[in-house]
């Protein structure tokens, strides 16, 4: 499997505290309209975090049962007991996944060769295309080099959402380790993941905002256009500024409702924006879906 384009993240909706699965299959279908290139259950922005095991199995059947084949599905396998992990990625198996999502167990602060037999423990239960999940900052541990050249031997790990903001990081996987095709996990870094060598984006913004997200990766992937795709990461830096607020999942579940789709609030422990945040994240959406527009129009963005 290549991971090529954008990748969505989908948001979980809930009603009344309970997940509304029609409402999921509202978010399933206006992302596969949209044209985005993938969808992905069970990462953090679906709040997997905050869901049982059921709920999890679930969701990921449904989705399947929405997308057939029309894209991509990847499920997120993320859970501090590799057990748990080896469950998800068997489920995703069962309901006919494309591939699975690796992350870093939480909290565990496993080190690199620990967490590199986390994965191909997970690798082995599975058997599917394995795109793995750096982030740090949530996770407590860094993927690096030893991690890398021990799972990246796995003929399924095929590719990595680089999500530590470590331009270092970037560089490595670029220099050393080409096969595993890098997909950009930092959104303000997507034009230097493209630059190098990048070929998608996992990106919770495209969940409201999916034809800006694949306007920047056409324009730097299938164009090859960085004048370009300058001008659109340009018009996207203040969203991508304001995500990083401290309210990610609350932001773009409240972009998700700004274009009519019923999401509902966000699990505990976390809760929804304010009105001054609705109202301000309300205007960067507008500014930037105008800037945008107006440079893939063809108008002169040098």
């Amino acid at each position: 499997m290549k991971f090529e384009g954008i990748y969505t993240p989908a948001v979980t909706p809930y009603t009344n505290g309970m997940i509304n699965m029609k409402a999921f299959a509202e978010v399933l279908e206006s992302l596969i309209e949209a044209k985005v290139h993938g969808i992905i259950v069970g990462g953090s922005t679906g709040e997997y975090y905050a869901q049982s095991a059921q709920e999890r199995f679930d969701l990921a059947a449904r989705a399947k049962d929405v997308i057939g084949t029309r894209l991509p599905l990847i499920v997120g396998t993320g859970a501090t007991r590799t057990e748990d992990s080896v469950e998800y990625a068997k489920a995703a198996k069962d309901i006919g996944a494309d591939a699975i999502l690796v992350s870093s167990p939480p909290y565990a602060l496993p080190t690199e060769r620990e967490n590199a037999v986390h994965a191909l423990t997970v690798d082995r239960a599975a058997n599917l295309p394995i795109m793995l999940y750096n982030y740090p900052a949530r996770m407590g541990v860094m993927m690096g080099d030893e991690y890398f050249s021990r799972v990246g031997k796995s003929k399924n790990v095929v590719a990595i959402k680089e999500s530590s903001g470590d331009m270092g990081n970037l560089h490595l996987l670029a220099r050393k380790f080409p096969h595993i095709s890098l997909s950009c996990g930092w959104d303000d870094q997507a034009l230097e993941f493209f630059a190098w060598g990048a070929r998608s984006w996992v990106c919770a913004g495209s969940n409201f905002l999916p034809r800006e997200h694949v306007a920047l990766y056409e324009a730097c992937v299938i164009e090859k256009n960085f004048d370009k795709g300058r001008a659109i990461m340009t018009a996207m830096l203040p969203l991508m500024d304001f995500l990083e607020c401290g309210k990610f999942v609350q932001s773009i579940k409240f972009g998700c409702e700004l274009n009519g789709l019923k999401v509902g609030e966000v699990r505990a422990p976390l809760r929804p924006l304010n009105s001054e945040e609705k109202r301000s994240l309300q205007t960067v959406i507008s500014t930037l879906k105008r800037s945008v527009a107006h440079i893939t129009s063809g108008a002169n963005y040098a």
